[in-house]
C-alpha cells in the first residue's frame, strides 16, 4: 500500500509567460481538501478580476484519483488538460495550477494555446520544490494515569506527535503517527493492560 506522496513544498505565485501579446500568470498551491481549493481559486480570481480566463488544473488523492481540469472558456482541451498533463508529467499530487490570461489581442489557435498552458504550468511547476510526504493517521488512546510514562515512551519511539493530552485518573490522549506504523503500535498497545485505543478517520 501506498504510505507516501509527491507534492510542493509551498505556493508559487505570479510565474509570466508572454505570447503575441497575452500574458499568462502561473499560480501552484499545495491543496488536501475541497476547501483549500476554493480557496485558492477565489483568492486568485479576487487578485484577478479584469483577466480574460482562469484556466486550471488539480489532483487530489494518493494516486490523484480526484482531479479537474477547467477551460474557463478557452476552446476545449486547449487549458486545462495542457496543465493536467504537467502535474502527471511531475508526478505529483494534492496541488493545484492556475494559468491566469490577459488576451493581448492575437489569437492564438488552440494549438497555440496547448503550447503556452502548457509553457505556463512547467514553468510553475519548475520553480515549486517538489517534496514527498508521509501519510499521517490520527489515533486516540485512553490509559491510566499510572501508565503516562509507558504510552509517552511508546509513542516517541513511533515518531508520533502528540496533539492533545487531558492528564486525569483516565488520561486521553490524541496524537498523529504515520500511517505506515499503524499496525505496529497497534500491537504493542493491545499488549498494554488498561489501554483502549482507536483510530480516527
Amino acid at each position: 500500500m501506498l504510505h507516501e506522496y509527491k507534492t510542493i513544498n509551498k505556493p508559487i505565485e505570479n510565474t509570466l509567460l508572454k505570447e503575441k501579446g497575452s500574458k499568462f500568470i502561473g499560480f501552484a498551491f499545495p491543496v488536501s481538501n475541497e476547501a483549500e481549493l476554493k480557496n485558492a481559486l477565489e483568492k486568485i480570481k479576487s487578485e484577478h478580476p479584469k483577466a480574460t480566463h482562469h484556466c486550471y488544473a488539480f489532483r487530489m488523492g494518493l494516486n490523484g484519483e480526484n482531479y479537474r481540469a477547467n477551460d474557463d472558456g478557452e476552446p476545449s482541451g486547449s487549458a486545462g488538460l495542457p496543465i493536467y498533463n504537467q502535474l502527471l508529467a511531475h508526478e505529483i499530487t494534492n496541488v493545484l495550477v492556475i494559468s491566469v490570461r490577459y488576451y493581448g489581442g492575437t489569437k492564438l489557435g488552440v494549438s497555440g494555446l496547448v503550447k503556452a498552458y502548457k509553457e505556463s504550468a512547467k514553468i510553475t511547476l519548475e520553480e515549486a520544490e517538489i517534496i514527498t510526504r508521509e501519510l499521517e493517521t490520527e489515533m486516540e488512546i485512553q490509559f491510566n494515569f499510572n501508565q503516562q510514562n509507558v504510552i509517552f515512551t511508546l509513542l516517541s519511539k513511533f515518531d508520533a506527535k502528540v496533539l492533545n493530552f487531558e492528564a486525569d485518573e483516565n488520561c486521553i490522549l490524541t496524537a498523529s503517527l504515520k500511517t505506515a506504523q499503524k499496525e505496529k503500535i497497534s500491537e504493542k498497545l493491545s499488549e498494554m493492560q488498561n489501554v483502549k485505543y482507536h483510530f480516527i478517520e
